[in-house]
């Protein structure tokens, strides 16, 4: 069975960068064909598609996103991290970490359906 655990801080000020890392057990992010994904979920809102890394390494972005994410990977830690810079109170949100992306990457709309293992979430709060 496949887990994931996203870990990070969970109070972040206004312009900072917002790093959370996502520990992945019971299977490899490098296995063929497997997608991780960083998903977040703001209050009262959907839930928003941000970053992917595939099994080979290649990135994929949300373009609502893009200028402000990034994401790596340490396969020797069976890790991958999302990067968001110059953080707003707007970026307040549970942040998931997931196996799958989206089908249609034009737009950050997902939803739980797209991914076949989720991590518990994290809640980051931005604030001075």
């Amino acid at each position: 069975q496949v887990q994931l655990q996203e870990s990070g801080p969970g109070l972040v000020k206004p312009s900072q960068t917002l790093s959370l890392t996502c520990t992945v057990s019971g299977g490899s992010i490098t296995t063929y064909y497997t997608y991780w994904s960083w998903i977040r979920q703001p209050p009262g809102k959907g839930l928003e598609w941000m970053r992917a890394i595939a099994y080979s390494g290649s990135t994929y972005y949300s373009p609502s996103l893009k200028s402000r994410t990034s994401i790596s990977r340490d396969t020797s830690k069976n890790q991958f991290t999302l990067h968001l810079t110059s953080v707003t109170p707007e970026d307040t949100a549970v942040y998931y970490c997931a196996r799958g992306i989206p089908r249609n990457r034009a737009t950050s709309e997902t939803t739980r359906y797209e991914y076949a293992y989720w991590g518990q979430g994290t809640q980051v709060t931005v604030s001075s």
